[in-house]
C-alpha cells in the first residue's frame, strides 16, 4: 500500500509538472500582454514595469524562475491588482469556492444515489422515464440557463410572498449558498444518477443477490447489503474529479451570482491577461485535482480492499 501511494504521489508530480509547463508557454503565446494599458504607453514606463515583473527577460529565464516559485510555492504578485499576491487570493478566495461547492456535491452525491436507485428499481416504469428525463436534461442544459431560471424563480417567490424569502445573488449565510450550489451540482447530480442506475442494474442480477434472495433476506437488507453497497464503487471511482471540479466552484455560477470566489478572479484574469493569476490558479487547480484523485482513489482501494491488493501485486 504504501508503495503504491509513493508511486501515485510521483506520478501526480509530474503531472502537475506538465499542467505548469503548458499553462506557461499557452499563455505567452496569446497576443497581447498585462501592460497594454494607457500607464505603460510611454516607453520609459513600460521597461520600468516589464523589469519590476520579469517580462524583460528571455522566454526560458522567465520558465525557470516560475517553476523555481512554483516549487516554494510562491505563484508571484498579480499584474493588474496592484500590491496584491497570488497565494492571498487563493487563501482568501478558495474557501468560498469551497464551501459552495462542498454543499453542491452533498447535494448532488445524496440527490444522484437516490434518483439512481428509484430509477433502476422502478425500471421500465413512469420514475425510471422520469428520471432519464431529468438526467438528460440536467447534462444537456448549461449551466448559466439553470442560473438565469434560478434567480427567475427567486425573483417570482420574493414578489408573490413580499418577502425575501431567498437573496437574487451575493454572498453571506446559508440563504446565499442554496441556490448557488443547487445550481452548481444539476449536471454532477445528472452524471451520479445515470452512473448509479447503469451500476446497480449490474448488481440486481448477480449471482450473490440471488443467493441473499434464496436465503430469504428482505429487500430492504439485500438492497443495502449487497446491491447498494457494491453498486456504489464506480460513483467513488469519479468521486475524485468531480470534488475538484465542483469545490474549485462554478465560473459561471459564481459570476452570475455575484460570488467573490476564485472563479470569478479566474475569469477577469483571462479577460485582463494577468500571467501571474493565471498561471497560479490554473497549477493550483491541476494540483488539487491531482491531489483529489489520488486521495479518491486510497479511499477506493479501503472500501474495496480487493483492489489494493490487486494494484500491489501489478
Amino acid at each position: 500500500m504504501l508503495r503504491y501511494t509513493l508511486k501515485r504521489l510521483g506520478l501526480g508530480v509530474i503531472t502537475v509538472y506538465f499542467i505548469a509547463t503548458a499553462t506557461f508557454f499557452a499563455v505567452h503565446l496569446v497576443p497581447g500582454d498585462p501592460l497594454s494599458s494607457p500607464k505603460a504607453m510611454r516607453p520609459e514606463i513600460r521597461a520600468n514595469l516589464e523589469k519590476r515583473y520579469g517580462l524583460d527577460r528571455p522566454l526560458l529565464v522567465q520558465y525557470g524562475v516560475f517553476l523555481g516559485n512554483v516549487v516554494r510555492g510562491d505563484f508571484g504578485m498579480s499584474f493588474t491588482q496592484q500590491n496584491r499576491r497570488v497565494n492571498d487570493i487563493i487563501l482568501e478566495h478558495f474557501p468560498v469556492s469551497a464551501s459552495l461547492g462542498l454543499l453542491a456535491l452533498f447535494f448532488a452525491a445524496v440527490g444522484g444515489i437516490f434518483l439512481g436507485s428509484i430509477s433502476a428499481l422502478r425500471r421500465g416504469k413512469a420514475t425510471d422515464r422520469t428520471s432519464l428525463f431529468l438526467v438528460i436534461l440536467g447534462v444537456s442544459v448549461p449551466s448559466f440557463v439553470f442560473a438565469a431560471l434560478a434567480q427567475f424563480g427567486i425573483l417570482r417567490l420574493n414578489l408573490a410572498t413580499g418577502r425575501s424569502i431567498l437573496p437574487v445573488a451575493g454572498w453571506g449565510g446559508l440563504r446565499h449558498m442554496l441556490v448557488p450550489s443547487m445550481v452548481l451540482g444539476v449536471s454532477t447530480l445528472a452524471f451520479q444518477t445515470r452512473l448509479m442506475r447503469s451500476s446497480l442494474l449490474e448488481v440486481v442480477n448477480q449471482d450473490y443477490v440471488r443467493t441473499a434472495r434464496a436465503k430469504g433476506l428482505s429487500p430492504l437488507r439485500i438492497f443495502f447489503s449487497h446491491q447498494l453497497r457494491n453498486a456504489i464503487l464506480p460513483t467513488v471511482t469519479v468521486l475524485g474529479t468531480e470534488i475538484a471540479d465542483i469545490t474549485t466552484g462554478g465560473f459561471v455560477v459564481e459570476t452570475v451570482f455575484v460570488i467573490p470566489g476564485l472563479g470569478r478572479y479566474f475569469v477577469q484574469a483571462l479577460q485582463q491577461l494577468d500571467y501571474t493569476v493565471i498561471m497560479g490558479l490554473t497549477v493550483f487547480y491541476g494540483a488539487f485535482l491531482v491531489l483529489m484523485v489520488i486521495l479518491v482513489d486510497l479511499i477506493y482501494g479501503l472500501v474495496d480492499p480487493r483492489i489494493t491488493v490487486g494494484k500491489e501485486l501489478a
